[in-house]
């Protein structure tokens, strides 16, 4: 990696936006040391950030718990007034947020202008549904009684949010919980915390309160985590990343009973039936499989696809892959941008290899690429099997393999043959076919002919060992939420 000596200079329109130190009670907090966050595209130093410690964890947990006790008593209109700000304010310095993203996180401008506009998106769906907690009033047994129900926020909650999208895994989980009337500590990912601490300058700019947010930064993650998920003041934590990292912070937070809402792995099945409309399934194979360089937890991950359209389709996917462009993230031309660190890549090649010595088809990529460490070419495997750890362990890269079926119930066999349940996408035009497949796949979502599912209006989670509840949405507050049932009595 980079030494001191190599330092990025971003120009911003907004330069306050580029932060160093931790969120926590209103204040920027320096921290007895700091934690280099470097470029993967070159291996330059984006910036230093605190690297706090489970006291400083403590602190915020306890500013957090002493600004529940007005934010709760905000009205919702309050409420959706501030995360309408937020939200503008986000929209409003995007290019800057976009910078930042692409700087510490790599993927291209486009697609990092892309997620600023919908991680925001998500602030601004629940500005509305704060309005919309509602609650009932039961037909009573007797007539001396009434039954009514509320819901209230939960109280504190804490994140523990990934690196792959920086930006948009803190508004799927901060706006929800703010709009509920929670507050929030959140650890980002060490690799990826500039985009985290832009958004809480504008969240402090919008005029959220101080404790209602907080941020904290830092490579001491267990230290972090296990206040996060441990301490009594902490009603729900809720975390995007790996399986085995989830269930260690559920048996965590059993200790103290604490709801959680777990975005874990995936290993997307992406099912090409005879009938299908083959280039627009290539179409979204590459936008589903290539984004972020195929660092998302809901990106293809095996592409089953009928053995009478194979070749033609494995030949499309071949000349489409071979036309993406891979390079730096501000490059106009990168179409795919470097993966988070070298490790990544080396892990992803391990997977090719693994796949050819098994007897895989190398049809293009599958090498370290020459422009530097944490670059990898988009790569496509044909005669893929399932004896391959591709077709078992998630890729998280840019790796297309490529499998064959004979019938409708082979694929979906295939397809559920995972201890994951994330997403799922096929391709047909038969009616029929679509409620049978979509109602048969185990997965939390299912993408029909499309390769891009996600949007605030939509309920995002998993089934299986892929996790439990659901972000954005009508649904999206539910994690956020407790009922309580009040019997009013002596009428």
């Amino acid at each position: 990696m980079s030494t001191a000596e190599n330092i990025q200079t971003l120009s911003l329109n907004y330069p306050e936006l580029l932060r160093s130190q931790a969120y926590i009670n209103g204040n920027w907090v320096e921290g007895n040391e700091s934690v280099a966050v470097f470029n993967p595209a070159n291996g330059n130093i984006v910036g230093r950030i605190a690297n706090l410690n489970a006291q400083d964890t403590e602190a915020a947990v306890a500013a957090a718990e002493t600004a529940l006790i007005s934010w709760r008593q905000t009205t919702a209109k309050q409420r959706a007034q501030l995360l309408r700000r937020w939200y503008e304010l986000i929209m409003e310095n995007q290019e800057d947020l976009a910078q930042i993203l692409t700087a510490e996180q790599g993927k291209p401008l486009a697609e990092a202008r892309g997620e600023i506009a919908y991680g925001a998106s998500y602030i601004e769906w629940f500005s509305e549904e704060a309005k919309r907690i509602d609650g009932d009033i039961i037909p009573a047994p007797n007539n001396q009684q009434r039954v009514m129900v509320i819901k209230q926020g939960v109280g504190v909650v804490s994140a523990i949010t990934p690196w792959n999208f920086p930006n948009a895994m803190i508004t799927r989980k901060a706006a929800p919980a703010l709009a509920a009337g929670c507050t929030f500590v959140c650890k980002p990912a060490t690799e990826t915390p500039l985009s985290a601490l832009a958004l809480c300058v504008l969240a402090q700019d919008a005029g959220i309160p101080a404790g209602v947010i907080n941020m904290v930064t830092g490579a001491n993650s267990r230290e972090i985590g296990g206040v996060l998920s441990s301490h009594p003041s902490i009603k729900k934590l809720t975390f995007t990343g790996s399986t085995p990292v989830g269930k260690v912070l559920m048996s965590q937070c059993a200790s103290t009973v604490k709801k959680t809402s777990m975005e874990l792995g995936g290993n997307a099945p992406f099912i090409v039936f005879e009938d299908a409309n083959i280039d627009a399934a290539i179409a979204g194979a590459v936008a589903s499989k290539f984004r972020n360089a195929g660092q998302t937890c809901v990106c293809t991950n095996r592409i089953l696809v009928h053995e009478n359209v194979a070749e033609e389709f494995t030949q499309k996917l071949i000349a489409a892959v071979k036309a993406l462009t891979l390079g730096d993230g501000t490059d106009t031309e990168t179409s795919i941008g470097p993966m988070v660190n070298a490790k990544a890549v080396l892990d992803t090649h391990s997977l090719v290899e693994d796949a050819i010595n098994q007897g895989a088809t190398l049809c293009t990529g599958g090498k370290v690429s020459d422009l530097g460490p944490c670059y990898y070419p988009a790569t496509v495997l044909a005669n893929a099997t399932p004896s391959m750890r591709v077709f078992k362990e998630e890729i998280f890269g840019p790796v297309a393999p490529i499998y064959t079926f004979k019938t409708t119930e082979e694929a979906i066999a295939l397809a559920n043959d995972t201890e994951f349940g994330l997403a799922a996408y096929f391709y047909t035009r038969d009616f029929a076919r679509t409620y049978q497949v979509s109602e048969s796949l185990e997965y939390g979502m299912v993408g029909v002919n499309t390769g891009i599912i996600s949007n605030e209006a939509a309920p995002f989670g998993g089934v299986k060992e892929s996790g439990n509840g659901r972000e954005g949405s009508k649904y999206g507050l539910d994690d956020y939420l407790e009922l309580k049932y009040i019997c009013l009595g002596g009428l």
